[in-house]
């Protein structure tokens, strides 16, 4: 990267789009070169040096493989190691975005590009470029670093996709505190992605090798709570017939994780706490510690700190258990990420019904990318699943989404339900309720008639 204003080249046959990209980028980037001729690279690379240089993937008449644009990126890689590249074409196909990244490229633009994911994309691939050069294979190709993941590159962290600065400041957090056995709580909206998350941790620590246990703290009734961690003595309650270890021993030498752990009640936290303080447990029906040797991971879609104000959740047991915090960012927050998904999630589900080769059109990426998604990537996600199902052809059309419907409104302004469905009503009814109290939620959940804690789980619920 030069200490001076960032140099960009655009490489397309299509003038017109060389000059909507020249007039978008050149206010941001205002050293810019377009060109229309892939066979002057080489001169142009040994006259300058570019920071970035944005390349179409097809160049001949009716070509639509990419293979000539990843011929020209892997050139332009060996002449000039420290410029970043990004891929851009008008066909959106999942094969042709896996192989662009693990080629080397930055990222992976679809034509026509929305202007906000453009320059998002060569921000991105600037900021890059300060890092330092990564190797090449003998091939050209970069080596994936840390510096450099289009998603992480190890068992679970491969499912977790993502480029947008938030997903990446998450990279680097699992990097940093995976090999530590410091607590972690994992913070984020339904469907982000929290176990994944959680898996990560594990699979990058000194404990990769021991049993990662998943525990579903919203799932289990407050009256098995301590059978179920603890475990239990044969014959302690009706239903213990022999004896048990819990979750806790289940986990010895290995990583615990409690997901939803802002669902518990007071009391039950004041026995994790325990726990979690002297690193012992006793099994119902015994007076006999157990010693235990975790590495404790949790996560929640509740907001910890605001029940911790309003007396719901301990404030030594999150002072316990957040030792560091991973913030997962909505969906919505992270850009270019829904294209990455997308085609990721259609290529998974086209192996996995037998489809053959199944693309996106642009209409429909533009589609997607423009949706809020508030059930975020488990929404998504299963939107593939069903239009992979259904669909009769091997190109996903906009029509092939049955995505629900979105309304905009001014903020504050109060909306009106035009349906009877009651989980409809009731999601406005709160919604309203928080805009008419200005965000105070102690006040809303008291004219709603809910508990606070009620409150939160049906904020959650409708993604508010």
């Amino acid at each position: 990267m030069t200490a001076t204003t960032p140099q960009l080249l655009v490489i397309d046959d299509d003038p017109d789009v060389l000059i909507a990209a020249r007039l978008l980028l050149k206010k941001r980037f205002p050293s810019i070169l377009t060109e229309n001729d892939p066979y002057r690279l080489n001169t142009l690379l040994r006259q300058h040096h570019f920071d970035v240089v944005v390349l179409d993937m097809n160049f001949r008449a009716g070509a639509s493989s990419g293979h000539e644009g990843i011929r020209w990126m892997k050139k332009i890689l060996r002449q000039s190691p420290g410029t970043e590249v990004i891929l851009m074409t008008a066909y959106g196909d999942i094969d042709l975005a896996v192989q662009a990244m693990r080629e080397g490229a930055q990222d992976f633009v679809v034509k026509p590009w929305e202007n906000d994911r453009l320059l998002e994309s060569v921000d991105l691939a600037v900021a890059a470029g300060l890092k330092p050069v990564l190797p090449k294979t003998d091939e050209g190709k970069r080596l994936p670093t840390k510096g450099r993941p289009s998603h992480l590159s190890c068992g679970t962290m491969e499912k977790i996709v993502g480029q947008s600065p938030a997903m990446k400041n998450v990279f680097s957090t699992i990097r940093k505190v995976g090999l530590t056995d410091v607590n972690v709580i994992i913070l984020g909206e339904n469907g982000t992605g929290k176990e994944l998350v959680a898996r990560a941790l594990h699979e990058v620590s000194c404990r990769k090798d021991e049993v990662f246990v998943n525990v579903d703290l919203g799932a289990i009734p407050e009256t098995l709570f301590e059978p179920e961690l603890f475990g239990h003595k044969k014959g302690a309650f009706t239903d213990a017939r022999e004896d048990r270890a819990g979750r806790f021993e289940h986990a010895q030498n290995g990583t615990l994780f409690l997901d939803e752990i802002g669902n518990l009640s007071l009391p039950l936290q004041a026995k994790l706490l325990s726990a979690l303080q002297s690193r012992e447990v006793i099994r119902v029906g015994t007076n006999k510690p157990i010693p235990v040797n975790i590495r404790l991971i949790c996560a929640t879609n509740m907001p910890l700190y605001n029940m911790v104000r309003e007396n719901s959740f301990r404030q030594d047991l999150l002072y316990r258990v957040n030792t560091v915090e991973i913030h997962l960012p909505p969906l919505r927050d992270r850009g270019g990420d829904v294209s990455l998904l997308a085609i990721y999630y259609l290529q998974l589900y086209a192996d996995k019904y037998q489809k053959g080769k199944m693309e996106l059109a642009v209409e429909t990426l533009q589609k997607l990318q423009a949706y809020q998604w508030p059930g975020n990537i488990r929404e998504l996600q299963h939107a593939l699943e069903r239009a992979v199902i259904m669909s009769d052809s091997a190109v996903l059309q906009p029509a092939d989404f049955l995505l629900q419907e979105q309304e905009v409104h001014p903020a504050g302004e109060k909306v009106v339900a035009n349906t009877l469905k009651l989980e409809d009503v009731e999601r406005l009814a709160i919604r309203n309720a928080i805009l008419k109290h200005n965000g105070n939620l102690s006040r809303a959940a008291k004219e709603l008639g809910l508990g606070r804690t009620t409150l939160y789980r049906k904020m959650s619920k409708y993604g508010l």
